[in-house]
């Protein structure tokens, strides 16, 4: 009966007009999110034809209630939940009515979040939600045409919102504001102007100030990532380079060499192992991106130290990080593979280019590059072999009708894993042919004298020489 009652007043075209009441006096958290629904449901299917004054009640009303629940840090902390819901309601009616009808809500709330930390960081995860609606979101809820103008006012008004940041990133002290403008700048940096990355202080302050500190290093080294994936041409490579060589150098600091991360990795906490894994995030896909300009631009040191991070991570028992760094192993070795062919039939340069680093300088030549990645091309090998997945696996069985036929049993995702390490140790092999003999000889003698006995070891040991059968 009173899910009937519920049900009634939700249907009921005019209950919006009591969800003020409700989310003002009601004592029940239900109650309130029961109302928050009301007002959503009402802004997105009927805010066109309300007239202006309710409109304008339900707006002022909104921004009333925003402001008292985060009036202070107490206030916001116990509230988290219901403000996250609040703050989605007003991104809803600015999708609505802003610009047009609310052409001072940037100017607005960046002058309120210079007068109180606690509302500042809530107007943080405004401008977030914000972001996200206009920029992620908007193909989905949007006509092209709305979507292509709220673009054009966020970016035409961004100046204050990125000064507002600025300030917070060099002269708060609370943990809580500072990660909230940091996860609030990553969402911006997919679409924001380059000058404000490349030309100003961003890049120096995150890899200087924000990296190294555990509450900030993950959203941190998302941002660099975010960064590193821009296409931003030709322009700019003089700063990719400097993000690159900070970032490994605070890496350095942070992490030392990783040396024991394969055997420890159980023993770390969330953060840690959500860092480790957003650092090798950014590592594969900044190397993917400008391998060749950080080999002509930055230190050889930096370069290989940068492999080094992503060799050790590679040894981690985990399936999807072990995936993310085979991903760019494999755009490595082809790499090379494609620039030795090139060079032994009397071209300059590979058939795959890495990145951009090429375009204004002269590019390393096919012998340099093997010679400089040889030490971690050994240590690839030893990963593929130890993390071998398993192949396909056929069976010769009678079946209803007693003819003897092959059964093939297959995990679509081993079989994927398997067939990448198989075109990754193939190309190995082709790239130093010696050597991969010599470690397949080296772990059959220690299975031979027990040192490394398993069947388990044993079994990936075989895959892996199966693998890579015609290829020596």
């Amino acid at each position: 009966m009173a899910q009937q009652v519920l049900t009634q007043f939700t249907d009921h075209e005019m209950s919006w007009a009591r969800a003020d009441r409700i989310l003002s006096e009601s004592n029940s958290l239900q109650s309130k999110f029961i109302a928050l629904q009301i007002l959503e449901k009402l802004i997105q299917t009927k805010w066109k034809i309300l007239d202006e004054d309710p409109r304008n009640g339900i707006k002022n009303f909104t921004l009333n209630l925003i402001v008292e629940l985060a009036s202070s840090e107490e206030s916001l902390r116990q509230n988290k939940v219901f403000l996250s819901k609040l703050n989605l309601i007003l991104v809803q009616i600015l999708k609505q009515d802003w610009p047009q009808k609310w052409p001072d809500f940037i100017p607005d709330i960046v002058a309120t979040s210079r007068t109180n930390l606690a509302l500042c960081e809530n107007n943080m995860a405004i401008l977030k939600l914000l972001s996200e609606e206009v920029f992620d979101f908007s193909a989905e809820q949007m006509t092209q045409a709305k979507a292509k103008a709220l673009k054009t006012q966020m970016c035409g008004e961004f100046s204050s919102i990125y000064s507002l940041c600025s300030e917070i990133l060099q002269k708060a002290v609370q943990p809580s504001l500072i990660l909230a403008t940091l996860e609030t700048l990553l969402r911006f940096l997919s679409w924001i102007p380059f000058g404000y990355i490349f030309e100003m202080d961003l890049i120096n302050n995150l890899c200087t100030r924000f990296l190294q500190p555990p509450v900030t290093r993950n959203v941190t080294i998302k941002c660099l990532t975010e960064i590193g994936s821009l296409d931003c041409g030709n322009e700019y490579r003089e700063q990719l380079v400097n993000l690159f060589t900070l970032t490994v150098a605070g890496l350095r600091e942070i992490l030392g060499d990783l040396g024991n991360v394969g055997e420890e990795w159980d023993e770390y906490d969330d953060d840690q192992q959500e860092f480790v894994q957003n650092v090798a995030i950014f590592l594969t896909s900044f190397l993917g991106s400008h391998l060749r300009l950080v080999e002509a631009s930055a230190s050889r040191e930096t370069v290989i130290q940068a492999h080094q991070y992503v060799l050790r991570i590679s040894q981690v028992d985990e399936r999807e990080l072990f995936k993310v760094c085979l991903e760019y192993w494999n755009l490595l070795v082809h790499g090379l593979y494609d620039d030795s062919r090139a060079s032994s039939f009397g071209g300059s340069g590979g058939l795959l280019n890495l990145g951009s680093g090429g375009a204004n300088g002269a590019s390393m030549s096919a012998d340099l590059r093997r010679q400089m990645y040889s030490g971690i091309l050994t240590g690839v090998r030893y990963v593929m072999i130890s993390r071998m997945a398993r192949p396909e696996e056929v069976l010769i069985v009678e079946n209803d009708e007693g003819e003897i036929v092959r059964e093939f049993i297959k995990e679509t995702d081993t079989i994927t894993l398997y067939k990448a390490q198989r075109e990754c140790l193939i190309y190995l092999t082709h790239l130093d042919s010696k050597d991969m003999e010599n470690i397949m000889v080296e772990k059959l003698n220690r299975q031979m004298d027990g040192s490394e006995w398993s069947w388990s070891n044993l079994n990936k040991l075989c895959w892996a020489i199966g693998s890579i059968s015609g290829s020596m």
